[in-house]
This record gives C-alpha cells, sequence and structure tokens, in this order.
C-alpha cells in the first residue's frame, strides 16, 4: 500500500512558476514509477509527466515538454512537478500517482488527493 500526499499548489500569475510535490509513506516507494496527472474543470484527468523508479527515464504530455520537469529523491520518498512558464490553460487539479509503465504508458495504481493550481488569464 502507498498513500500519496501533494502539496505546492496555488496561484501564479501566466509565466510564473510552482513546484509540486508528492510525498510518499510506503517501502515501495523507491521500486514504482511515479506519475503526475491533472484533470480541469469540465474535462477527463490527462496525463503528464512520468518518471521511472531511478530517475533516469521520463516521459511528458506534449502540452508541457519544455516546461514542466519531472524528478525524484527516493531518499526522501518524493517526486516533484516544476512547473514553468505557467499558462492558464495549466489551470486544474493536479494529481500524483504511483504505479507502472505498460508498453510505455504509465498505469497509476495509487493516486493522491490532489492540488489545485490557478494560472488566472
Amino acid at each position: 500500500q502507498v498513500q500519496l500526499v501533494e502539496s505546492g499548489g496555488g496561484l501564479v500569475q501566466a509565466g510564473g512558476s510552482l513546484r509540486l510535490s508528492c510525498a510518499a509513506s510506503g517501502r515501495t516507494f523507491s521500486s514504482r514509477a511515479m506519475g503526475w496527472f491533472r484533470q480541469a474543470p469540465g474535462k477527463e484527468r490527462e496525463f503528464v509527466a512520468a518518471i521511472n523508479w531511478s530517475g533516469y527515464s521520463t516521459s511528458y504530455a506534449d502540452s508541457v515538454k519544455g516546461r514542466f520537469i519531472i524528478s525524484r529523491d527516493n531518499a526522501k520518498n518524493t517526486v516533484y512537478l516544476q512547473m514553468n512558464s505557467l499558462k492558464p490553460e495549466d489551470t486544474a487539479v493536479y494529481y500524483c500517482a504511483a504505479g507502472r509503465v505498460i508498453a510505455g504508458t504509465f498505469i497509476g495504481d495509487y493516486w493522491g488527493q490532489g492540488t489545485q493550481v490557478t494560472v488566472p488569464s
């Protein structure tokens, strides 16, 4: 079992930056792939970024590539999402997930409660 708690969300002006954190409990964190997803009002949850267990392999949605960076610190059981050059369309609830990669697709097995990111237009 893995429990995840996100933090770091808030309101930021367009062009600004935020860093989200996801603290995980459980002994299996360092062996799991981790991902970030987001859900905007009225839209389905969408993939944002993922990182493998070692941190050496990452993947991103096209909409955030070049602006967001996912990283992890296995010693701290924490995964991060550095978000730069934020746009109003990045406004959403951001969710952290612990899971696995199957055929190049990240599958979330455990989910956090989410943290709100708002970028006013």
